[in-house]
Order: structure tokens, then sequence, then C-alpha cells
């Protein structure tokens, strides 16, 4: 690191104050700034050269002519930098006690710089699968991060938002438009937080029953109408309870879907359910809830929020945004 030096006057040489050769005031005063100087000087490059960006006090004592050492750029972006997660945890950690939560949900790391190549679960294949979207229940990462996702949009809980808001929690919802279109604003509140809204079919139909052509209208259908009420082609599509068949993935590649993403546990209100035989969250896993209120689980939103954080953050999980994966 430079140090940035300052213009110094310098006494005649000798510092001499008259003919006779002794020394006067003015020269011993000005000797004795030049002394003060060297030493404001050194401690100051003392504390660059030894972290300027450690944890305490970087800028040092006074220096000369009460002027104040200024860090290098490099050393002040990453004080700022730790700053600023300082202030993020804090505010985090008071939201999670106002939300009546125990211990501050841990946060996800950078997203990756290069995202991981999504293949089908194995089991889960239809014929000519490798030219359909791929449909899984786990992300393949190694990052200790899980990903939440929502289903249909029956309940709009105003709580929901502010608590998911004030958490910094990302999560992906999966919309049929039957239940939405009863507010579709509710949900527009929801994509200007970040939410990226994706496709869960018009109806919530039981696809393997329709023909091919009966799936494209409802997969196709949904596109169409997030598109225009929302200004985005969804890429990721839902199945309704998880069912489909080769004509389902065919037709919603027909319109622009790229994955298919299920589901590896279910958070409810009071309690998780599991679809891995250990009952544990893995690395990459994908969560789901519903958007459902005290008629379908006892229980609200934020009852289920706390749930799923409480088990996810005990299990020393971070909650990711799903489309920094994918």
């Amino acid at each position: 690191m430079r140090l940035v030096r300052q213009n110094e006057q310098y006494a005649p040489e000798g510092g001499r104050g008259g003919p006779d050769g002794r020394r006067g005031a003015r020269g011993r005063r000005r000797s004795g700034r030049l002394a003060a100087l060297a030493v404001s000087t050194a401690v100051v490059a003392t504390a660059i050269a030894s972290g300027c960006a450690a944890d305490g006090d970087e800028r040092g004592g006074p220096g000369a002519h009460g002027q104040q050492p200024r860090l290098g750029p490099p050393a002040q972006a990453l004080r700022d930098y730790a700053d600023a997660l300082r202030a993020k945890q804090a505010a985090r950690a008071a939201a999670a006690k106002r939300w009546g939560l125990a211990r501050t949900p841990l946060a996800a790391p950078p997203a990756p710089a290069v995202k991981p190549r999504i293949t089908t679960r194995k089991g889960f294949e239809v014929e000519g699968q490798a030219q359909l979207p791929p449909v899984f229940t786990t992300v393949p990462t190694k990052d200790k991060v899980v990903f939440l996702t929502i289903d249909d949009g029956a309940e709009k809980d105003p709580a929901f938002l502010r608590m998911m808001r004030d958490l910094k929690i990302p999560y992906t919802a999966f919309l049929s438009d039957y239940l939405v279109k009863e507010d579709y604003g509710y949900f527009k509140r929801m994509q200007r937080n970040g939410v990226v809204l994706n496709n869960h079919t018009l109806n919530h139909r039981y696809l393997p029953g329709l023909s091919y052509e009966g799936q494209r209208r409802e997969i196709c259908g949904m596109q169409d109408t997030i598109q225009r009420r929302y200004g985005k082609r969804p890429e990721l599509f839902r199945p309704p309870y998880g069912n489909y068949n080769r004509d389902t993935l065919r037709a919603a590649k027909s319109c622009g879907v790229k994955a298919v993403p299920l589901w590896a546990s279910e958070g409810f209100a009071r309690h998780m359910e599991w679809r891995e035989w250990d009952k544990d969250l893995h690395p990459g896993d994908i969560i789901l809830t519903h958007f459902r209120g005290r008629e379908d689980w006892k229980g609200t939103m934020p009852d289920m929020v706390r749930t799923v954080l409480k088990t996810v953050t005990a299990k020393g999980y971070a909650v990711a945004r799903l489309e920094d994966y994918l």
C-alpha cells in the first residue's frame, strides 16, 4: 500500500538562526515540528503496513498539522464492505427476533459463477427425456443451501410479504391462474420484492388425464397469462401434484419451459414432511410449500415460514435463490 506523503517545509541546513551559528527559537520550533511529523508518519506507515483492514480504528492518530491520515482505496473498500455486512446482519437479527425466530437465518453464499448442470433425477425420466426439460428434486451443489418454493396462490397474506421482505429470504412462486386472478396485485408486489413468478398451470388439473392439446392449453395458457400480467415469460414449470407424463414435458417445452423443479421436502405450519428415506436436508434440496392459511393447515403463512426456517437453520443451511443456480 502506498503512503501518501504530505508537503514538507524544511528549515535552512543546520537550522541555524543567525550569523553566530546559534540555533534560534524559530529554528528550534521548526525542528520540533519536523520531529513530530517524522514520528507521526512512522506510526501511520506502521499501522497501514500491519493491516489497514483490521476491525479496529485503521485511521491511526492525528497527522501533521491536525490532518487525519486516510486509508488507501483497497483498504477503505474492504472496511466499507465489512461495515455493510455487519449492518445487514444486525438488521436481519432484529427482524428474526421481531418475527419470532430464536436464531437468525443464515445468509446464503454468493451465486455460483458457473451454474451447475441440471439433469433429470434417476427414476423420473420419460421416453426421449434427453430432448425434454429436466425433472429434478435437488440442485447439484456443494453449497450448504436449500431452495424455498411456494405453489398455487390461494392465500394472499400481507404479513407473509412483510416477513419475507424483512428477513431477506428468497423464494420462488409457482402460480395457478384460477387462484391468482382474485388479486393479481398481490403477486405484483411479490415480484417487486425480487420474487420470480413461475408456471403451475391455469386451473391446477391432473395433467396426465388430459390429452397433449389439453395439457398444452393449461401450461402455455399460464405462460401467456404471466407474461401479460407480469411482463416476463416463465422458464420454470411445476406440474400440479407433481404428476406428469411425456406429453406434459413436450407441451411445456413447446411454450418456453426450460426446467421442471419438483421437491425433496415439504413445509407446513407445524411440521415438515420428507421425500427422502433419511428425513433430512441435503445440499441443493428444493422445499415445497403452499400459499395457504388457517382453514387449510391450522396456521398462517408466517407460521409456515417459522417452521421451515427453524428446521433449515438448525441443520446449518441457508435459503438461497433457486434461479441463481439454474
